[in-house]
């Protein structure tokens, strides 16, 4: 009996919750929008909000008429309700690019049934695209366009079968004999191989890029780097999640990658970049692997602090990568591009650039770029157009 009194009361919110979003669809038509708005580009076809204002302020309408109160993610901004039922909504001015967001309806986090959802932070959210005035490189153009192609293949590290993604230049398909080379780019913590398939734009930045002649014909692969055997204490920042990933990359996917595409099997063309958990595995992998990747880009990592590292002791390179600081010479003469890049507000800045003249001091080559924003996929857009514009020359 006290289970389905449990049962009972969970499908009596979770319809409520349904029926409240439901509704937002349902009714008659909405007063006039607050002038100078549009629709985001991320709301489902025929919504009319979210809207984002010049001042870039997010205006939000939500029919929930049941409801007690309706907060907003961004910001944790309360809304008001009318007479009417709706809820409504601003928003401070948002950062621009890409931003996850929930609804908070009584209480209980759920998607905007307006807004397009997208897997982050380890669950489907909704997000909202916030334009940035006068940047326009992750944006479609009248140009040749390539296409990220969904893919199966069988892990041998974890026994199973698993999805990746691969994003292939325009032409490819015609050009039986051109071979590619080939950048692997890998995703975030509570991310996986949508995240720079989708949110990060890879197909469009690459599209643009190419036809403008700013960066070569290179196919990307976009595998899920989630990678873990049974027994294992988890992932971040240490030797046995490494390892394991390392393993499901030389093992696995570029196999996978060189028995199935064109692409050229040789250090000099193969790339490995990634952003915040992603950065640790590229430099992990990249720079212990310099025989096989001799490009390396690091968007935004922990590795280095700025994030409250748990041992509370500096970060060592040399002591993660052995040579690195005392034959740096190796390195520069094996590395094409190193590059670093991190957001001007991100927390993990200053780390950073410590690391960066630490390198500079002991001669190690490495680029270095910053771009306003914290730890968020505007900055991770601008740091894949910078460092692929890099590649491959």
């Amino acid at each position: 009996m006290r289970k389905f009194l449990t049962y009972s009361v969970f499908f009596l919110l979770a319809g409520s919750l349904c029926s409240a979003q439901i509704q937002q669809s349902q009714q008659a038509p909405s007063p006039p929008p607050p002038e100078g708005t549009k629709p985001a580009s991320t709301n489902i076809v025929g919504a009319e909000y979210p809207r984002i204002d010049s001042l870039r302020r997010a205006f939000f309408r939500v029919r929930a008429p049941e409801a007690q109160n309706v907060v907003v993610s961004l910001g944790n901004v309360a809304f008001t309700k009318g007479e009417d039922g709706f809820w409504t909504g601003v928003t401070a001015p948002l950062d621009p690019g890409f931003h996850y967001y929930t609804l908070k309806i009584n209480g209980v986090d759920v998607t905007d049934p307006s807004s397009e959802t997208f897997f982050g932070a380890g669950r489907l959210m909704s997000g909202i695209e916030v334009p940035e005035e006068g940047v326009d490189f992750y944006d479609i153009k009248k140009v040749p366009h390539g296409d990220i192609r969904n893919r199966i293949y069988f892990s041998k590290t974890t026994g199973t079968w698993r999805r990746l993604n691969i994003y292939v230049p325009a032409g490819y398909d015609k050009d039986k004999k051109n071979r590619y080379p080939v950048l692997y780019i890998q995703h975030g913590g509570g991310e996986d191989e949508r995240g720079w398939a989708v949110q990060g734009k890879t197909d469009i930045i690459l599209d643009n890029l190419i036809a403008e002649g700013k960066a070569q014909a290179m196919l990307v692969v976009i595998p899920n780097g989630n990678v873990s055997r049974p027994g294992m204490s988890g992932g971040g920042y240490n030797d046995e999640a490494m390892a394991v990933f390392r393993e499901e990359l030389f093992g696995s996917i570029i196999p996978f990658i060189e028995s199935n595409y064109r692409v050229k099997p040789d250090a000099a063309n193969r790339a490995i970049a990634g952003l915040s958990m992603g950065g640790g595995q590229a430099f992990y992998t990249g720079l212990r692997n310099t025989g096989n990747f001799a490009n390396v880009g690091v968007f935004s990592t922990g590795l280095f602090g700025g994030i409250g590292r748990q041992s509370g002791t500096a970060f060592d390179p040399e002591t993660i990568i052995p040579g690195i600081l005392t034959n740096p010479g190796s390195f520069n003469n094996k590395l094409k591009v190193f590059y670093i890049s991190v957001g001007e507000q991100d927390p993990r800045i200053e780390p950073t650039r410590k690391l960066i003249q630490t390198f500079r001091d002991k001669g190690l080559r490495v680029e270095f770029a910053s771009f306003p924003g914290s730890h968020e996929w505007q900055v991770w857009r601008k740091s894949l157009n910078d460092f692929t514009q890099k590649l491959f020359k």
